[in-house]
């Protein structure tokens, strides 16, 4: 049986990318979105699944214009809102939220009640899912596995720039670390730190981090 619709693409629409989106609107209430709401941008009707409470919200006082084009897919009772993206071959599925400035692109996958939102980023083959929240600055990508916040840590505004350093879990049981331009294991992170900082308080600034990371996931400490 065909599902029924429950939005339409309007006339209105702007180019992002190369990609032509097209404002939604809704013909049917659903969850807290009522027949005749305008919602977000999305580039066709692969984006946003028809069945389910998902929706990509529009500008309202509440939520921002939200994006979602290229093969991305947001489906179950996802909702995508604020000024957040979604695009490539990204899946936000689940009861899933995604907000703020937050990016969802490349393969990454976001379910469950995982929550996306700040200046965040989320992509290439990572996974983010059940109760884990990524949030602030933090970018988590590669083949990142984050099932809870117990697979992730960050620290903000830290060393000379007050950047965000964020750690996670990896599918293969490592830890990563992205900090500014930089991305890679711990001890990789601990040399560049070295020939950074070496002799200044950003060194025992971020010596400091390392170790907490290493408490965070049980990894054997320096002596």
């Amino acid at each position: 049986m065909e599902t029924k619709k429950k939005y339409i693409l309007t006339d209105e629409t702007l180019e992002c990318y190369g990609h032509t989106l097209h404002r939604i609107k809704a013909v049917s209430s659903f969850d807290n979105v009522k027949g005749g709401d305008l919602g977000g941008w999305i580039e066709s009707e692969e984006n946003l699944s028809h069945s389910g409470n998902a929706w990509v919200y529009g500008d309202t006082r509440v939520y921002g214009d939200a994006w979602v084009c290229g093969n991305a897919r947001v489906y179950g009772n996802a909702r995508v809102y604020g000024d957040a993206w979604v695009y490539g071959n990204a899946w936000v599925y689940g009861d899933t939220r995604v907000y703020g400035d937050a990016w969802v692109c490349g393969n990454a996958r976001v379910c469950g009640n995982a929550r996306v939102y700040g200046d965040a980023r989320v992509y290439g083959n990572a996974r983010v899912y059940g109760d884990a929240r990524v949030y602030g600055n933090a970018w988590v990508y590669g083949d990142t596995k984050i099932s809870s916040d117990n697979d992730h840590c960050g620290f903000d505004c830290f060393g000379s720039a007050n950047r965000h350093t964020h750690a996670y879990r990896m599918k293969s049981g490592g830890v990563e670390i992205t900090c500014g331009c930089f991305r890679g294991g711990l001890d990789e992170f601990a040399q560049k730190v070295k020939e950074t900082h070496a002799g200044t308080i950003y060194e025992k600034q971020y010596n400091a981090i390392i170790e907490l990371i290493k408490i965070k996931f049980g990894i054997k400490r320096s002596v």
